[in-house]
């Protein structure tokens, strides 16, 4: 299987447009955050960018365990953007009682193992989620994560600004070093808490989700 660093940094390999998979799970046994009001971020900051054209955003809600394989089937998406709850040894999905149903990392490695002939970033915009990016770049390109407990505002406003700029034609690296700044121009902590890892061999500088 061809490396995604190879089909995205050649321009006329890429696809036409990138699906972005946005997974919402808020189990009812779990702290209410704004899932809904993430992805309404999102999607206002992608259709004012400059390639909005590019980049469809589909959403899963209340994701179950079962709901995975299903999702990602069906939407093949470029992109998997995990919003919810989490610790460093899993991230919270809901059962069918809509309590929490944990996944953990390995599993998470197994998935996107699967899907290495589409998935080329996963964002996990869940709490202390560091080891489950880095873990998965064993099969995907380029992972984002989190180093400890991230604020609900601080969580939406990094993702949106990380879409805007990928839908401005930046990067990974600078869509992910702007959405860390704009955390600080907006005064918000928590702007060294996401981190980006690279599978071996990529550049995050030299992969663009977009064609320029």
């Amino acid at each position: 299987v061809a490396g995604w660093l190879e089909n995205w940094v050649t321009y006329r390999r890429l696809p036409e447009a990138i699906t972005v998979l946005f997974l919402a799970a808020n189990p009812r046994d779990t702290t209410r955050i704004g899932l809904d009001e993430e992805i309404r971020l999102i999607d206002h900051k992608l259709r004012a960018s400059e390639h909005r054209d590019a980049v469809t955003l589909k959403a899963a809600w209340a994701v179950r365990p079962d709901d995975l394989l299903q999702a990602l089937n069906r939407y093949r998406p470029h992109v998997v953007h995990f919003a919810g709850h989490g610790n460093e040894d899993e991230i919270a999905l809901q059962d069918a009682d809509g309590k929490s149903k944990p996944i953990s990392t390995d599993l998470l490695v197994q998935l996107m193992q699967l899907m290495i002939d589409n998935v080329g970033l996963v964002v996990f915009n869940t709490c202390q989620s560091r080891k489950h990016a880095e873990a998965v770049t064993a099969h995907v390109d380029v992972a984002i994560g989190m180093n400890a407990s991230i604020d609900d505002e601080a969580a939406r406003i990094f993702a949106a600004q990380f879409y805007s700029a990928i839908g401005f034609g930046r990067s990974v690296q600078q869509a992910f070093e702007q959405a860390r700044l704009e955390l600080e121009l907006e005064g918000i902590q928590g702007a060294a808490i996401p981190e980006l890892f690279a599978r071996p061999g990529v550049d995050p500088n030299q992969i663009f989700l977009v064609r320029p």
